[in-house]
């Protein structure tokens, strides 16, 4: 086990390495807007090619649009379109990239909390908080997210 390494973790510890984990948690929160404005243009096309019925729908087409973009993109990359952008990505605690099941539990996971305000508050706080800037689902599930690493 090397020095950068956590004894319970695969992911770089913020102590020896705080670099992976610099600004991730404002990060996160201004790839949350990239990613609802995304979802929000992605649920009105939908709504205007169903002959304007998801209107009538349109908070379960957007939700359905949602989970759907949050999963396919974080199962591809470990990042949504927005986190991407902000050039993060979700680690799992061995320090891997997602799969499809960790990005449906993450995605869950995230909706979860979003529908309950004193959990999405526990969880902003805990991002601006915790050494890793975990989450509730991210403590859950044993994730976070990282700044992504540059390619040489």
């Amino acid at each position: 086990m090397t020095q950068t390494q956590d004894a319970l973790w695969g992911l770089p510890d913020p102590a020896y390495q705080p670099e992976f984990y610099d600004s991730v948690a404002l990060k996160r929160l201004m790839a949350w807007g990239v990613d609802v404005v995304l979802i929000f243009a992605l649920s009105v096309l939908a709504s205007l090619m169903s002959f304007g019925i998801g209107f009538f729908l349109f908070g379960l087409v957007f939700f359905a649009i949602g989970f759907t973009y949050r999963v396919i993109t974080i199962s591809s990359r470990s990042a949504t379109l927005g986190m991407r952008l902000m050039a993060i990505e979700l680690r799992n605690h061995r320090g891997e990239r997602f799969d499809g099941m960790t990005a449906m539990f993450h995605t869950l996971g995230y909706y979860l909390s979003m529908a309950t305000f004193i959990l999405q508050l526990i969880s902003l706080t805990m991002m601006f908080t915790t050494p890793r800037g975990q989450g509730l689902i991210d403590m859950v599930l044993g994730t976070t997210a990282i700044n992504r690493l540059t390619r040489s």
